[in-house]
Order: structure tokens, then C-alpha cells, then sequence
């Protein structure tokens, strides 16, 4: 596993995941920290990753296969370290479509159909195709 020194980790993991889908392997190891566990979780929860594990410092994700394809086809970064989006729930809801974002708001790390349920909006990390 590869330790080096980060500036946006969440940004890594999330490109490492997609790396992961496109090349059709099954599992990713990452440094644990505790946005990262949480953005697995969600993705989890969506249904995009199959297990999430954590030993240790270390984090071991599986990808979600359906007809021997990964289920996330793209994944693009919304936010960045030197330029933060936010979407309000408005926005939020009149997004539809084949993806979900990935949204840091006040209740943590949730899907936007769970940001539209909680009537939340949030930084917007990244958007997922599956």
C-alpha cells in the first residue's frame, strides 16, 4: 500500500476508486481516516461498494459488481481544496439522472437522496455515475 503525503485524500480515494472500477479489480486498500470511512459508508449504503472493512490504520473496500461490471461507471470530483461548492437543496433536488452526489453536511456524509430527505444541502465532494 502506498503511504504517500496527500493534500485532498478524499479526492485520492475517491480517484483510486474509480481507477479501481475502470481496471476491473474487486478490492482497494487506503489509509483510514475517519471522512474517508465515512464517504465508504455511503457508498456502501447506495449500493455502489460491497464491503467496507477496517483493520487497523487500514481501510479495505469491495467493489459492487453486477453482470461482471463494477457498478460505478465515472466518478468526478466536485469540490476541491482551492474551490468549494456548495449546492442548497433546491439545487439538489432538481438534479436526476443515473448518479448521485456525495454531500458533506451538517447530519455527515450522505447520498443527495438522503440530502433531499433531510431537507439538507452541503459541500458537494463528488458526483458518481453507476
Amino acid at each position: 500500500m502506498n503511504n504517500t503525503f496527500l493534500n485532498y485524500s478524499v479526492g485520492d480515494f475517491l480517484i483510486r476508486i474509480k481507477n479501481t472500477a475502470m481496471a476491473g479489480n474487486k478490492t482497494l486498500e487506503y489509509k483510514a481516516q475517519k471522512q474517508i470511512v465515512a464517504i465508504a459508508e455511503e457508498l456502501k449504503k447506495i449500493g455502489l461498494l460491497d464491503t467496507v472493512k477496517k483493520e487497523k490504520e487500514v481501510l479495505i473496500v469491495s467493489l459492487a459488481f453486477k453482470n461482471k461490471k463494477p457498478v460505478i461507471m465515472d466518478i468526478k470530483l466536485i469540490s476541491k481544496p482551492g474551490l468549494r461548492i456548495y449546492m442548497g437543496i433546491s439545487e439538489i433536488e432538481k438534479k436526476k439522472g443515473p448518479s448521485t452526489y456525495i454531500i458533506s453536511s451538517p447530519k455527515g456524509i450522505i447520498s443527495s437522496k438522503e440530502a433531499v430527505k433531510a431537507r439538507v444541502g452541503g459541500e458537494v465532494i463528488a458526483k458518481i455515475w453507476y
